[in-house]
Formats: structure tokens, sequence, C-alpha cells
């Protein structure tokens, strides 16, 4: 099933109903926000974008984003959405990579991209995107489920990006999940697009979409913490995906205007490591809102959940234990922990996470050599390290990439991280391994310290010696203003070993 039916049967039930905002300002009901993206199909095809083609964004959050995805679905080609924080010539190197027809861009990265780039571009600001959009409407492309529906590139931290290839039942699958393991979705709800809509954000579009919910762009075009407070207050019962980062960021913003979050409804949470000291604060101010998730591109959110009721438990005998993991398998996945041979390992011990279940993907863009690699009988192996406990809760430790080996010992820069963060003169930390002579490697922790707060190393060393072993605590405390991170908020633990 094509994906742009759920946008045509939401536009025929209810075409009446608020869909996309820009701000508080309507932009568009659901009739016309489907006129719009079946009309835009209809010049997509003009332009020579065929079922199986590709078609690129480059753009801040915007209305016209939601437009452009389900024109080309409408057209049966498969999105390439392209994070609006890389440079031009990233963006361009995706969009050779993915052989993209064209590209839909705002005016503000118009001129960088063209100048690398030769594929087509579509200013989505522009008059003539409107009388793109005006075109007679174009009949829905049938599409199956193993049909490419989106080319997700992923950060590209350790080389050049990979083209994840998700199909339309990969995220109708996903999409049906979330309803049932994550949270429920209303027609009166209203999800605020804060984080990257080329990512986790756009990905969860669909049930909401076929939900009728409203779909709101900040003016910004991304995440601040005031515009999101005041919009969540003005829309009430608001939908929400963010990085934990992004959490950190809303409960500092709250907390220094007295405010309580009104208007929030859900906060789905992933994307990084939450730390329990943050995330027991953000529900001791906001109240149970908060919802986790764990996937990744290859198995996009899809893989494991920890309920609101699971996040804001405490009177749980192990409740410490279950909210510092990611909660328990979706119901469309299994879920094992395996040796560095993929055999299964008991409840408690660690290795790597393997997935397999109706929402990972077939493979990766024209990578055989990658996606034999990550695709081994039948499983994902996601590069996590985690374990299982008997109850099915799945605890991350860490990238298999970010482990410390020193002096023969694994060290998860987690635990270390979760340690100090329990200390109330440390805002932000990251942990990374730095090369040692004796040991292999030792452990690092890059400290932002809180705000208004003193901090030195006799300090942190004393906190690390009460509460962890000692082989564990840090070799060397550097206090740094901030931390070095992505545009979905993930700290870049390469530019701290780079900095080493």
């Amino acid at each position: 099933m094509n994906l742009a039916h759920w946008l045509e049967r939401t536009a025929r039930e209810h075409p009446q109903s608020p869909a996309l905002f820009l701000g508080q300002d309507l932009i568009a009901d659901y009739g016309a926000f489907y006129a719009r993206a079946a009309g835009l199909a209809h010049s997509l095809r003009d332009m020579g974008v065929a079922p199986g083609d590709r078609v690129a964004t480059f753009v801040k959050n915007c209305p016209q984003y939601l437009v452009v995805k389900y024109a080309a679905w409408i057209a049966g080609a498969a999105i390439v959405p392209i994070n609006n924080k890389l440079h031009a010539r990233e963006a361009a190197w995706i969009l050779e990579n993915a052989g993209a027809k064209l590209c839909c861009v705002t005016s503000d990265l118009l001129q960088a991209l063209g100048e690398v780039t030769d594929v087509a571009l579509v200013d989505v600001t522009s008059d003539r995107f409107t009388g793109f959009c005006s075109a007679d409407p174009l009949p829905i492309t049938p599409r199956g489920a193993n049909d490419l529906a989106w080319l997700f590139y992923t950060s590209g931290t350790t080389g050049q990006p990979k083209g994840v290839m998700m199909t339309h039942g990969m995220l109708t699958a996903m999409s049906l999940a979330y309803t049932n393991d994550v949270d429920e979705v209303r027609a009166e709800d209203a999800v605020i697009y804060g984080a990257p809509m080329s990512h986790g954000a756009g990905i969860y579009s669909m049930l909401h979409i076929r939900a009728g919910a409203r779909h709101v762009c900040p003016l910004s075009g991304g995440f601040d913490a005031g515009e999101t407070l005041d919009l969540a207050a003005h829309f009430g019962s608001v939908q929400m995906f963010m990085a934990p980062t992004m959490v950190r960021y809303l409960l500092d913003a709250a907390k220094a205007c007295g405010r309580k979050g009104e208007g929030l409804r859900t906060i789905v949470y992933a994307g990084g490591p939450m730390y329990n000291a943050d995330i027991i604060e953000a529900v001791d101010h906001f109240g149970p809102v908060f919802v986790q998730i764990y996937g990744q591109g290859e198995c996009p959110m899809g893989i494991t959940a920890l309920s609101r009721c699971e996040v804001a438990d405490r009177s749980h005998s192990r409740w410490r234990e279950r909210l510092g993991s990611v909660g328990r398998a979706q119901s469309i996945v299994d879920v094992m922990i395996g040796d560095t041979a993929g055999r299964p390992l008991p409840a408690g011990q660690t290795g790597e996470i393997m997935v397999q279940g109706l929402p990972v993907m077939p493979g990766y863009w024209r990578n055989h050599a990658a996606t034999e690699k990550t695709l081994v009988n039948g499983w994902l192996m996601t590069g996590d390290m985690g374990a299982l406990d008997e109850d099915g809760y799945l605890t991350l430790k860490d990238r298999s990439k970010d482990m410390i080996i020193s002096g023969g010992s694994n060290i998860y820069p987690r635990e270390v991280e979760e340690c100090l963060l329990t200390h109330p003169s440390v805002h932000e930390v990251s942990v990374v391994g730095r090369v040692s002579a004796e040991w292999g490697e030792e452990v690092v922790a890059f400290v932002v310290v809180a705000p208004g707060v003193r901090s030195d190393v006799t300090v942190l060393e004393a906190h690390c010696l009460n509460n962890i072993a000692r082989f564990k605590r840090p070799k060397d405390y550097l206090f740094v203003p901030e931390l070095p991170k992505n545009n979905y908020g993930k700290v870049l633990k390469t530019e701290l070993r780079a900095r080493l």
C-alpha cells in the first residue's frame, strides 16, 4: 500500500480539519493539503519524475516539506530528506549517490547548493512552487510493501553516510506499532516539529496524518525551547519527538521562566543517552508526559519502548533500573543479545543488540558490502551494546566503537557518565577513551559545570571513587563550556576524541 493513501483518506473524511501550521498560523486544512500534494505530484511527473525515482529535500522544518513528501509518494517516487545542517557539498554528495531526479530546497539553502550540484532545484518558498502545487491532481500511484518510500542517509560519523532503504511496508509497520506500543494519537492532537523533519520527527508524521492531527512547524525552523513552550500552551494536546539534549534545554528554559509545560501531552525521547538524573528531574517538573523509544535508521523508531507509566513509576522495587533501560521489544520485532559470533547470550550478559522484524531495512542503497556486514542470518546487527534482563527490559551500554578497554577491562562510558551526572555540580558530561601507553586506553571525562556552581577535579574524583569501581574512574577531567553536538542533539564523541 502507498502511504499516500493515509493522507487521501483523511482529506476525504475530514477535509476542513486543520492540518498544516507555520507557527500559530493555519496554512492548510486537510483538503487543501492533499490537493497541493496531488497537484505537485502531477508537476513532478511533468518534470520527469517516474515511479521508483528519488525526490530529495534540503529544507528547514516547514509545512512544504510534508507537501513534497506526499507529492513524491503520490507520484510513486521515494523521498530523500537531507539534514539541513549539512554543508552544501555534503548534501550534493547525497544527491549524487541517491541519483535524485530533483531537490526541493528553502531559499536560504538554494544558492550554496546550486553552486555544487547539477541536480535540478526547486525553491519551496517561491511562487513557482505554489504554481506547481496548483496543477490538476495526480491519482495515487500504486506501490507495494517492498517498494522504496524513504532513502535515509546515516550521519556518516565513521565515513561517508550510507543510504538506508525504508520501504512502504517498513514505515507502515512502524506507524501501527506506535499506537500499540508507544502512545495514542488523536485528531485533537498537535505535533510540533522541533527536531529535524528529515529524521525521527518527520518519520512519525504518517500516523499523525492518518489520525487527522495538526502539524505545527515553528517559525524558527527548528528547536527553540521558549518557542516550544509558547506553541504548546497555544495549541494544547501537543506531541513531540525530542533528543535527550532537547529535553534538557526545555527543562532548563521552563524552570528559568517558571512554567510547567502547559499543553504538553507526550514527549517521545530517543536518539542518544537519556541519563536517569535528567529524566527524573524532567518528570518531576513536567509530569508523566514522557515515553522513550529506541530505534535506528536501519530499524526506524521500532526496536523497544518504555511507556509513560514506566518512565513515571517510582513504586516498583527496580524502578531505577527500568528507567535506565530503553524498555521492552515493540510488538513488531524480536530482540536478542549476541556474542561476537552472533550467538544468543543469557539474560544479564552484555553483547551486541540484534533485531529482526517488519521494520528492519532490506539493505543499504547500492552498498552490498555494508549490507552483508549489517544483516546477518536474518538479524540486524545494530552495532549497539546492551543487555536484556529476565523481564525483557533492554539496557543500552554504548556503541561498540565507544567502549573503552583499559588494562584488559571493558568500561562503558555511559556508566561513568551516569555516575558523574548524579553530582550537583555537573550539568553535562561525555566520556571517551584516550590512548595510553600503560593501559591501552584510559578514561577521560569532558565536563560542563552547572550554572552558578563551582566544581573541580578533587570533588569529582571523590564522587567517582564513592560510587563506581576504581578502574572505571576518569584519569582526567576536562572542563568545557559546552559539548559539541550534531543537529539531532547527539554528542560528537569523534570530535572529543580528536581534541585529545
